[in-house]
């Protein structure tokens, strides 16, 4: 199995879309031999991340959450303090929820390298 490295610059496009490109790439559905049990999708190099864009009113309403299990444990961030401090963590989290939860998730997040 061959693995090609793509190189997507993400400036001035959609999260959501951008995420859902990624994770078809990584999941290999691209491919005309793709299986389902097979890992045999290709590296992803993304570059300028912190121009990312929301649409509509989601860098306003947008929230992230968090809970440590505990009562009361719920942290909640928003979609435009989270684009400000950390980019890179917001497609992170949004290409992760994309792709299926199995044993193949933990390997293809490994080949999502975003400089």
């Amino acid at each position: 199995m061959e693995r090609k490295i793509h190189t997507i610059d993400a400036s001035g496009q959609i999260v959501g879309r951008l995420a859902s490109r990624i994770a078809t790439i990584l999941i290999g559905k691209h491919k005309a031999g793709w299986r389902p049990n097979v890992d045999s999708g290709d590296i992803i190099r993304i570059t300028n991340v912190d121009k990312l864009v929301f649409t509509g009113k989601k860098v306003a309403q947008k929230k992230y959450f968090r809970y440590s299990g505990y009562p009361g444990g719920m942290k909640t961030r928003g979609a435009y303090e989270l684009l400000k401090k950390n980019p890179v963590e917001v497609l992170q989290m949004a290409v992760r929820r994309m792709l299926p939860k199995n044993t193949h998730l933990i390997n293809r997040m490994k080949r999502l390298q975003i400089v």
